[in-house]
């Protein structure tokens, strides 16, 4: 009950401080099904790509976050009121998988990260496989989203300037049918990024350039 409540209060708190604070611009959001399982797979710059996620999608978005950051006062209560996935860096871990596709097989949408990490020279890094297995797995649709102006947007924010940020969901990619080749999973998280690459500015498209 408490959940329900924090973020029926939040998602509209975050729009409103985004048009304040920001200069943003969304796209695509017909592009996201009103119903039904879907992973909402994102380009990963900084800090703030979660939020914008949370305000600006059609619809509710469940999602994935560090361990480390539950640790954090203040942001590990709101992740924990907000009710994210705990993920510990660099350890595959059959509980968030498992947490992942129960909430795809309630029909919610899963928004991550392919590269699984914030990417340190502000441009697309080579992904892991993580939302290809899951959307092959659980046999749902994957949106790539793109997101640009996150990565010094806190710093500017710090500087009482208004960065200028962007968010553009894509149309839905369907995966292959579900298989345990490497190759196969590989292939589809390659097609995956080329999407995101392709909504995104050159400056960003980094290893899918």
């Amino acid at each position: 009950m408490l959940r329900k409540i924090f973020r029926r209060l939040a998602v509209p708190i975050l729009r409103v401080l985004f048009r304040l604070l920001t200069k943003v611009k969304v796209q695509g959001q017909e592009n996201v099904p009103k119903k039904g399982a879907v992973i909402i797979a994102i380009n990963h710059l900084g800090h703030l790509d979660a939020p914008l996620v949370v305000a600006f999608a059609p619809r509710e978005v469940e999602g994935i976050a560090l361990a480390d950051l539950y640790k954090v006062p203040f942001t590990g209560q709101l992740l924990r009121l907000y009710g994210t996935i705990p993920v510990h860096r660099d350890e595959f871990d059959r509980k968030v998988i498992q947490s992942s596709l129960e909430v795809l097989a309630q029909g919610k949408a899963l928004a991550l990260a392919p590269e699984a990490r914030r990417s340190p020279s502000k441009a697309l890094e080579k992904a892991r496989n993580g939302v290809a297995y899951l959307a092959m797995k659980a046999q749902v649709p994957v949106i790539p989203t793109a997101i640009t102006g996150t990565e010094d947007a806190v710093e500017k924010l710090l500087r009482f300037r208004r960065p200028r940020l962007s968010l553009t969901f894509g149309k839905p990619i369907y995966p292959p049918p579900f298989s345990r080749d490497k190759a196969l999973i590989e292939s589809f998280t390659e097609k995956i990024m080329r999407e995101i690459a392709s909504l995104l500015p050159p400056q960003y498209r980094g290893y899918y350039s």
